[in-house]
């Protein structure tokens, strides 16, 4: 072969090679365009259709209503004096005893559904839901979701029309002795009367979207002082957000910490895992076993345990690099957030947390 052959192949495999870099770049900027413009649909309480689950699959079993998962809905529903809406019940083990409309979701239904089901078969009105509230969690096993709705019809449920769903309805102008079921609704109704004056988050309904499972998917960020954000991502088979089904011998929101253990298990134990709460849910339920699940959009906190320990159990200085942990599966990469617009809405959902609560009742 000759020099300039020679010299000419090198050439070639020089030129190829950066045409694979600059190629390998492209798809990585095409991948990263493509991620942020479903959190920016995320960020405004759209869904993203889930197309496959992370990690935890085998773990998890297909959600099923009346099998695997029991989905609660419950309103929180005031008139024009912010009295709320209370209906007594008519079940033996609670009989008199007085609550919010709720019950179960049933096959076949959606969560807004069965809302205003309940709530006319308890209260005799039809209602809206105005946006969810609160979202309470077992495990996949039981999740309650309570709305905060509007009165659009219908009238009163009065003693005459007592049945087994309930006795009868009222107002509560809650001062009056009531005899309660459960004190758990006293929360609810603070949290429904503080968003009725001041709404802390934004209008937020599930969105008509069919999962299988009960699934977490996670905008898993991490935050320095100079207020830079990264955001954890997978490679594979496309760059997309982690998804990661829950398992029923923990809480839903378990699953971000088995992303991260799985993504940097070196540095879990030094890091607070901290599910800030739900962009928006997507939950259709109309084929029983096949929709039953549902999707949690949450935005996620990767942060720093300032108190850290050597081997020995004693307390050491915490020193932090500024930057986030770094990854020890291949299958996961950070990605540093470079449009402002973009930025500063992730950053101030993270100091501010004005996004709907998920709460652990483990």
């Amino acid at each position: 072969m000759s020099k300039q052959s020679s010299s000419s192949q090198h050439s070639g495999n020089g030129n190829s090679t950066r045409s694979l870099i600059t190629h390998d770049m492209e798809v990585t900027e095409k991948g990263w365009r493509q991620v942020e413009e479903q959190v920016e649909r995320l960020l405004s309480g759209q869904g993203s259709e889930v197309t496959a689950c992370d990690v935890g699959l085998e773990q998890s079993k297909p959600a099923t209503l009346r099998k695997t998962v029991t989905y609660i809905v419950c309103a929180v529903i005031f008139n024009e004096k912010e009295e709320v809406l209370m209906v007594q019940e008519a079940k033996p083990d609670c009989y008199k005893q007085w609550y919010l409309p709720a019950g179960r979701v049933e096959v076949g239904e959606s969560l807004e559904e069965a809302l205003r089901r309940e709530v006319k078969e308890e209260a005799g009105f039809d209602c809206e839901p105005i946006t969810l509230l609160l979202i309470q969690e077992q495990g996949p096993q039981w999740i309650r979701f309570n709305f905060l709705a509007k009165v659009t019809g219908g009238s009163l449920k009065g003693l005459s029309a007592a049945d087994q769903e309930s006795l009868q309805a009222s107002w509560w102008d809650r001062q009056s002795a009531l005899p309660l079921r459960g004190r758990d609704i006293l929360r609810l109704i603070d949290c429904g009367l503080k968003y009725h004056q001041d709404p802390c988050h934004p209008v937020t309904l599930p969105v008509d979207l069919s999962c299988r499972h009960v699934v977490q998917r996670l905008v898993l960020v991490f935050t320095n002082a100079k207020e830079q954000i990264w955001v954890l991502l997978i490679k594979a088979p496309v760059l997309h957000l982690p998804t990661a089904a829950a398992v029923k011998t923990h809480a839903v929101t378990w699953a971000a910490n088995m992303v991260v253990q799985e993504a940097m298990p070196s540095a879990y134990y030094d890091q607070d895992v901290n599910t800030l709460g739900v962009f928006s849910l997507q939950h259709n339920g109309r084929q029983h076993g096949k929709t039953d699940g549902v999707c949690f959009n949450t935005l996620v906190a990767l942060v720093p345990d300032h108190v850290q320990r050597n081997e020995d159990g004693e307390k050491v200085e915490w020193t932090g690099t500024g930057q986030p942990p770094p990854v020890e599966n291949p299958r996961y990469v950070w990605h540093e957030v470079q449009k402002q617009t973009l930025k500063e809405k992730l950053l101030e959902k993270t100091k501010n947390t004005s996004i709907l609560p998920m709460h652990s009742l483990y």
